[in-house]
């Protein structure tokens, strides 16, 4: 069977962002080993991780302004090779300055990867299609921190540490292939000049703020320089949003604000995204430290959520098509933060059966409501606006979800000072949970003033104004 252009290009997409929040995830289990052989202190290991998160802050502003005047398929392969060079640098680095400067080199290409796939993805797919598409794209988003912890395990445990890094060359390879095959060289408005002085108040905004929100709460460094940094990165932000005002071709459009569904998605998306960016960093925490579980039964449970993704592929379209976007966000919102508080229930006597029922019904409403998400704000935008679109929207991802995992984190350390104690208990886990539950509605405030109407011209879901009922004189 022949697959078209329209089926292929958000599976290579796809497989790019998998490969990218695989490898995000898949580091952390190996630190411990990683820091044995490279005889080092495991918390020095972090720099790993931040250095990482670092370069994608700086990088990923630029995307747009790349693409446009280089194209997307040149961009996007020459990000798989630099990614995939980055990774087998890591894998053979010999001590951690090799290690952070392999993982620098591969954020660079981890930054222009995704966001410019997805890109070429909005350019190449019509309206009509891009739920279908958009399903493919955001389930590897929720798979990939799943997946990571146990594949990891599994690596370090049966072959050695370089493994999670060298896993990324067949998938880098067979990702180039079909990529010089399949994408358009599709371009913007080439003509327009960089904002570098936008493009460095930005960097250095998103690198302060990444910085603090990861190690906030992980008792890495004193917390005298997180305030700093976030405080850094607050003023390099607003020093932005002036300079924006005054140039015509800002880096990060804030005029963008004025279409309702890309405002709608943007501000209520990210809120959405730091509830459920605490999942995966407080879920393993909870089965193996609370609960007592394996490595190996908590990854199991944990892949729950990977199965409800996989599900919501197949039932995203025919659920959007039917209900339109407005009902979804609003109704799937709600679920969302039921299933969140459910799981603030759960004790080491909860049956495994429905830890796991619940993980998966999640995962599936989880899935559902990103693919809205990330097909609802680019319903309205017009198509010389897509890539300063793609790039906001992509650089604010990257800040929620390092701020997810830095509330997931900060929570539990509450708890932990509340109960004046350092080890983690089971019955310490439900206020985080609870916490979490109530911010994941928190964006109903930016969901229920959408029309009736929004994105009807993306979902296929058609709707019916109310006539007027003319009644017949006395």
């Amino acid at each position: 069977m022949k697959m078209s252009r329209n089926t292929i290009v958000p599976l290579v997409v796809a497989c790019a962002l998998f490969m990218e929040q695989m490898d995000g995830s898949i580091i952390a289990t190996a630190l411990p080993r990683i820091a044995q052989s490279l005889h080092t202190d495991p918390l020095h290991l972090n720099l790993a991780i931040t250095s990482y998160m670092f370069s994608l802050a700086i990088f990923i502003p630029l995307s747009g302004w790349v693409a446009d005047r280089f194209g997307a398929r040149t961009v996007f392969t020459a990000a798989i090779v630099v990614f995939t060079l980055g990774s087998i640098a890591c894998g053979l680095s010999q001590d951690l300055p090799q290690l952070v400067l392999a993982r620098i080199f591969q954020g660079m290409g981890g930054a222009m990867m995704v966001p410019v796939g997805r890109l070429a993805l909005l350019r190449t797919i019509p309206k009509a299609q891009l739920v279908d598409a958009m399903a493919w794209v955001t389930a590897p988003a929720l798979i990939g921190p799943v997946l990571g912890p146990p594949i990891g395990g599994i690596i370090v445990t049966y072959a050695s540490w370089p493994w999670i890094f060298f896993v990324n060359l067949p998938i880098g390879i067979l990702g180039f292939i079909m990529a010089r095959r399949y994408f358009k060289n599709v371009r913007g408005d080439a003509g327009e000049p960089l904002d570098l002085h936008g493009f460095f108040l930005v960097a250095l905004a998103l690198a302060g703020m990444v910085f603090a929100f990861e190690t906030l709460g992980r008792q890495l460094v004193a917390p005298s320089i997180i305030a700093a940094f976030l405080g850094f990165g607050v003023i390099c932000a607003l020093f932005y949003v002036r300079h924006a005002r005054r140039v015509a071709h800002p880096i990060i459009d804030l005029t963008l604000f004025k279409y309702p569904t890309y405002r709608a998605s943007l501000t209520g998306g990210s809120i959405f995204r730091v509830a459920i960016g605490a999942l995966p960093f407080l879920l393993p925490l909870m089965l193996q430290y609370g609960f007592g579980m394996s490595p190996a039964m908590s990854g199991f449970l944990t892949l729950a959520s990977a199965a409800g993704a996989m599900l919501m592929k197949i039932a995203a379209t025919p659920i959007i098509r039917a209900v339109g976007f407005r009902p979804i966000m609003i109704g799937n919102t709600i679920i969302n933060g039921f299933f969140l508080g459910l799981i603030a229930l759960f004790t080491p006597t909860t049956s495994m059966g429905v830890i796991f029922i619940v993980l998966l019904l999640g995962g599936f409403f989880r899935s559902l409501e990103f693919t809205a998400l990330n097909t609802l704000a680019f319903a309205e935008i017009p198509e010389r606006l897509l890539s300063r679109a793609n790039t906001f929207y992509n650089m604010m991802q990257q800040l929620t979800l390092s701020l997810g995992v830095a509330v997931g984190a900060m929570l539990l350390n509450l708890v932990l000072r509340w109960h004046g104690s350092h080890d983690l208990r089971a019955d310490y886990f439900w206020p985080a949970y609870v916490v979490i539950a109530v911010l994941c509605l928190v964006p109903l405030a930016a969901f229920v003033p959408l029309p009736r109407n929004a994105g009807h011209q993306v979902s296929g879901h058609r709707y019916k104004p109310e006539q007027p009922t003319h009644r017949e004189p006395a």
